[in-house]
């Protein structure tokens, strides 16, 4: 991605790049290739991580659960990252030192981080940081918007809107800093929210043959259904607001396919 390229050359430091896409749209696929080519065709030193990898513990997230509203168990939505550990380790990454920064790392197959000797390390300095998640660049809402229930799930679990707004408050208050420190906005856009169910089952098959169906954290397809619910909202705003909004919008077909891209072009 030649503009990308340039980007990063005029940075003048570490260019952090944001990718946001739906479950199961290629994100991790996107940020290796990325990675790879950045290295290989231009000679710039990349690393990526998730938001994914930054979830609260499993631990941590049965307490907050008991504390605020037992939705918040499951991870995924905003309220459920640990962005202090987030913020520092974009810190390190982003040292123009020479150093060995240990990043994150999450296990899905037993829904926890993995311990902190698992973790990946990488050396700065870096010419380019890649963060990907599905929830970023979700702004918060006026309250108002949260009162009708969107699906089964906020109708019946979330019956008088605390968790929403929970949600919705940890937007305000957290996530959109972290939107500020981010240099360069990337989109994979999936054609609608009804595909990302099936993205995500199959992501959730090709897991669980990972490691040969062992693993508390796995989801039956039955499971999946309710777990996708509760990404619901913030994904149709996104496909909703984003696309207008970021520097690189990659649009795609039920099949992953681009079939319309616009940013790509290198500033003359």
């Amino acid at each position: 991605m030649r503009r990308l390229e340039v980007a990063a050359r005029e940075a003048g430091g570490t260019l952090f790049v944001a990718l946001n896409g739906s479950q199961g749209s290629g994100k991790s696929t996107l940020c290796a290739y990325l990675c790879a080519a950045l290295e290989s065709d231009a000679g710039l030193k990349a690393v990526s991580l998730s938001l994914d990898d930054v979830y609260l513990t499993h631990a941590v997230r049965q307490r907050l659960g008991e504390r605020v509203h037992p939705l918040l168990r499951t991870r995924g939505v905003p309220g459920t990252h640990d962005l202090d550990l987030l913020e520092r380790t974009l810190d390190q990454l982003g040292a123009t030192t020479v150093g060995t920064v240990a990043v994150p790392r999450f296990d899905k197959s037993v829904d926890d981080r993995h311990p902190r000797e698992r973790w990946s390390e990488v050396t700065t300095p870096l010419d380019v940081v890649l963060l990907e998640g599905w929830c970023l660049g979700t702004s918060s809402v006026a309250d108002q918007e949260l009162e009708s229930p969107l699906n089964d799930l906020e109708r019946l679990e979330d019956t008088d809107g605390t968790w929403r707004r929970y949600v919705n408050s940890q937007l305000r208050e957290h996530y959109e800093a972290l939107y500020e420190r981010m240099d360069f906005w990337v989109m994979l856009a999936a054609p609608g929210f009804e595909t990302v169910l099936r993205w995500r089952t199959e992501q959730e098959h090709k897991l669980a043959q990972a490691v040969q169906g062992r693993g508390d954290g796995l989801m039956s397809d039955q499971a999946l259904q309710r777990f996708v619910a509760h990404f619901e909202r913030c994904t149709r705003q996104c496909l909703a607001t984003l696309p207008a909004q970021v520097d690189v919008l990659l649009q795609l077909d039920g099949e992953r396919r681009i079939v319309s891209s616009r940013g790509l072009e290198s500033p003359a």
